[in-house]
């Protein structure tokens, strides 16, 4: 059957504004001539001109945190808990089986900037596009983040996801969602404004510590969710295995064929 794949991913990469200044990544690049000096001391006596070319190898030194790039966070990122009590799990805990499901897009690019989404407006988009869910599908938002990647404004840009739209998830059984905004929740300049204006810190993070009382995790910065469907592929976001962290780097991809697509098809007409 034919296949297609769609990365969902974004880069990793200096001089972009994909996260707020303290944290965003660091690549030192080391070309094949500046490596000399590493590979030369492997082999006393061994000159750079014997070498094809004289190069040695290509190698670059990263300075991340866990949520650089497109990352999952585990519901330990959310707090010490989840699901009403329990330890919450790290990343390296998290089933693997959530992580490779049929999606579902959720179309929220009209939301204004800051905008904290209802349950109301999730059933509202789950009714346009025709589509009940089902226990462990991956849920993906398209926020207008997304086409604002590799702008200043990214990290303040799009809609976020409150409480009550994180728990109408959660409680159908959805354990791992997406968005291609910076956070899960709305930009936290928004919310700080909101939080100055009633002193409500319930307001702070809201969809994020949905995790304390049902477990999940959600994929933060992925991109081209604007070239999905609104069902009718498969979401791969298996984690790097980081021991005890919140989350891990994940290349997230999209994968759907044509008979995958027919049967959503069949599934909405019935």
């Amino acid at each position: 059957m034919p296949r297609k794949i769609i990365d969902l991913s974004i880069y990793i990469e200096n001089d972009v504004v994909s996260d707020p200044p303290p944290f965003s990544p660091k690549i030192q690049y080391v070309d094949h001539s500046m490596s000399l000096g590493q590979m030369l001391p492997f082999f006393p006596g061994l000159k750079a001109e014997d070498l094809p070319d004289g190069e040695a190898w290509a190698v670059e030194k990263v300075d991340l945190i866990t949520h650089n790039g497109t990352h999952l966070d585990a519901p330990y990122h959310f707090a010490s808990t989840m699901n009403g009590g329990e330890r919450a799990i790290t990343i390296d805990e998290v089933d693997l089986d959530w992580c490779f499901q049929p999606g579902v897009k959720l179309d929220f690019r009209h939301f204004p900037d800051g905008y904290v989404v209802s349950a109301e407006d999730v059933e509202r988009e789950l009714a346009r596009i025709g589509h009940q869910l089902r226990p462990l599908e991956i849920v993906v938002v398209n926020t207008r983040a997304g086409a604002r990647y590799g702008n200043d404004d990214y990290v303040t840009a799009g809609c976020g996801m409150g409480y009550a739209a994180t728990m109408h998830l959660l409680e159908r059984g959805v354990r791992l969602t997406g968005t291609d905004a910076w956070s899960w929740d709305a930009p936290f300049v928004y919310t700080a404004e909101k939080y100055r204006q009633t002193g409500n810190a319930k307001l702070i993070w809201e969809g994020h510590k949905a995790g304390r009382d049902i477990g999940y995790c959600h994929l933060e910065k992925l991109h081209n969710l604007e070239a999905l469907p609104a069902t009718g592929f498969m979401i791969t976001c298996f984690p790097v295995k980081i021991r005890a962290a919140s989350a891990g780097w994940t290349r997230a991809v999209a994968i759907f064929d044509d008979a995958l697509l027919e049967a959503t098809r069949q599934n909405q007409a019935a």
